[in-house]
């Protein structure tokens, strides 16, 4: 793209043909003084400071003898006038540079800014044409962002002109050049290109795209920055954890942290894992009700679960088939697997058995039709009745003591307002709202910050939320008992995202990265223990900071930006 900018103004004919010419060289201060640079600028400052001082002796005297200041005589009105004349010169003398500099880059400044309006409209006309974006590398999209860079080479142009015409697919890129950052690079291009739109402001360099190849994300273009703060410590079954929260949410971290001071001070908090077992439910279909139901009376035979059981888990050395619930809808049969997974959240191993069961099926059953892998009983990535009664991942409890003296000095309330809050609140409030497993206050806040630190997916936090938060008051009314119940929290240290250089680090700081080889499933499950302890503190700084009347203004001191968003835009 042609960025005209302003022409250097040419000097005159007779100004180049006469380098003598008094006009090319201003004349300075020091021009009409026959004595020496140096020596002129010495006896200036030499009168400056003598003169100076003479008055600054002379007032002093007067002030001793209470003679007025204003009356002076010769000498002393002499030498007022020398101090003027020298600060006048040496004020001309060395501040002429500085104004000179200052009017240039003035002026510099306003050329720069009259270039930009310029090339701005030249841009916007650009854009009106159909062949602006084949003619440009990089037509930019928002006139606030500055054009991106041109590509470095006339080989990697071309791919990208290929990959706007349709000629190159853009998923391709990878397997064709064999080299993932440079197939980002001219995918983002060709974005731009396509969609006059500016990605300025997105990041391509310092991640490993050859990392997610297969696995995490298709066709990048670059990736998202998200701030990780540091919660903790929290103190859990008598082990303490920094806890990764990666939020863009103020006060989060600081609320969770202080309920980790809580819990801390009163002795820590203790977690029961009291079901493991991820869910996968096809849904087959039969021509009658009647053929239906047979398969479902076959299933529920304890024999036939035996021998279901063995070519599930021939799926993985880790799936431990646990359970076969099957329930029918007309003649529709949703049969939901249930199964151990190790250390890892476990969907894809659970789904292989599933595909060998049904195949096994099918040979007793060949009028089975198999209408999907998924008939939503399972139930995945929405909030559902069946995972809040019957749990899907790991479910846990999390309680823990807190004694009044805390509660007033830590969290500045007390256990008879937290008791009430939370029935009121968390109990009747989300009754009357028809709330399905959000009986608490802010579990998914947690849950999510800990979800995208660790690499965990981000969808399950719908289920992996739900949450009843209980407080009542204990000996005697002195201490506040408080638990959160989560029954889907669905996390693996293995597998998906867990595996990038970023999750992989959060998951080492908790000491859960990757799979357990003593004692496979502990590392997960530990994880999961670690999200409710969380929860647990979450719950009780929120409800704590909702009690005292202090949430508005916490969130109104620390989650609202200072910049000036005026400039940040313009």
């Amino acid at each position: 793209m042609d960025v005209r900018r302003r022409p250097p103004k040419q000097p005159s004919h007779h100004h180049q043909t006469s380098t003598s010419d008094p006009n090319l060289h201003p004349p300075k201060a020091s021009d009409a003084l026959p004595l020496p640079l140096y020596l002129t600028n010495g006896i200036f400052f030499t009168l400056f400071f003598s003169v100076a001082y003479y008055l600054l002796h002379r007032w002093r005297d007067k002030i001793r003898s209470s003679t007025p200041l204003h009356v002076v005589t010769l000498s002393e009105l002499a030498a007022i006038l020398s101090l003027i004349a020298s600060f006048i010169y040496l004020l001309g003398f060395f501040g002429i540079d500085f104004v000179q500099s200052f009017i240039s880059r003035a002026s510099h400044d306003a050329w720069d800014m009259e270039d930009e309006v310029e090339s701005r409209f030249i841009i916007e006309e650009d854009r009106r044409s159909p062949a602006a974006i084949d003619s440009s590398i990089s037509a930019p999209v928002s006139r606030f962002m500055d054009p991106p860079a041109p590509l470095p080479s006339q080989e990697e142009e071309e791919l990208v002109k290929s990959v706007v015409s349709g000629e190159i697919p853009s998923y391709s890129l990878e397997s064709r050049l064999g080299d993932c950052y440079r197939a980002a690079s001219i995918r983002r291009e060709a974005v731009q290109r396509l969609t006059g739109r500016s990605l300025d402001g997105l990041p391509l360099d310092g991640f490993d795209y050859q990392s997610i190849l297969g696995q995490c994300c298709e066709m990048p273009i670059g990736y998202v920055q998200i701030p990780v703060g540091i919660a903790g410590p929290l103190l859990l079954n008598g082990c303490e954890y920094s806890v990764p929260m990666a939020t863009t949410e103020g006060c989060l971290v600081a609320s969770t942290n202080r309920g980790c001071k809580a819990i801390y001070a009163s002795g820590g908090a203790t977690s029961i894992l009291y079901k493991d077992g991820m869910s996968r439910a096809p849904v087959v279909k039969f021509e009658t009700a009647t053929r239906a139901s047979q398969l479902l009376f076959y299933l529920e035979e304890p024999s036939n679960f035996d021998a279901l059981a063995v070519v599930f888990n021939k799926s993985s050395r880790f799936a431990r088939l646990q359970k076969i619930q099957p329930t029918p809808a007309g003649r529709n049969l949703y049969i939901r697997f249930t199964c151990e997974t190790g250390d890892a959240m476990g969907m894809n191993m659970v789904s292989k058995g599933v595909q060998n069961v049904l195949e096994y099926l099918q040979v007793e059953f060949p009028d089975m039709e198999v209408v999907g892998i998924s008939g939503n009983f399972c139930c995945d990535k929405k909030p559902a009745a069946v995972n809040w009664l019957n749990g899907r991942g790991k479910s846990v409890i999390c309680e823990a003591t807190i004694t009044g003296e805390v509660i007033e000095k830590v969290l500045k309330t007390s256990i008879p307002a937290l008791v009430e809050l939370n029935t009121i609140k968390n109990l009747t409030g989300s009754a009357i709202a028809g709330a399905l497993g959000g009986f608490n206050a802010h579990a998914a806040n947690i849950v999510s910050a800990i979800f995208i630190a660790t690499g965990q997916d981000p969808a399950q936090n719908i289920e992996s939320s739900h949450c009843i938060t209980m407080m009542e008051a204990t000996n005697d009314g002195k201490d506040l008992h408080v638990s959160v119940t989560m029954p889907c929290i669905e996390v693996g240290t293995v597998g998906g995202g867990t595996q990038l250089a970023s999750q992989s680090a959060c998951l080492n700081l908790l000491g859960v990265k990757g799979a357990c080889r003593e004692s496979p499933a502990s590392n997960a499950r530990l994880l999961a223990a670690i999200v409710a302890g969380s929860v647990l503190a979450g719950e009780l700084s929120l409800m704590s900071a909702i009690a005292s009347g202090q949430l508005v203004k916490s969130h109104m001191k620390y989650n609202r930006s200072s910049r000036d968003m005026s400039t940040v835009t313009s």
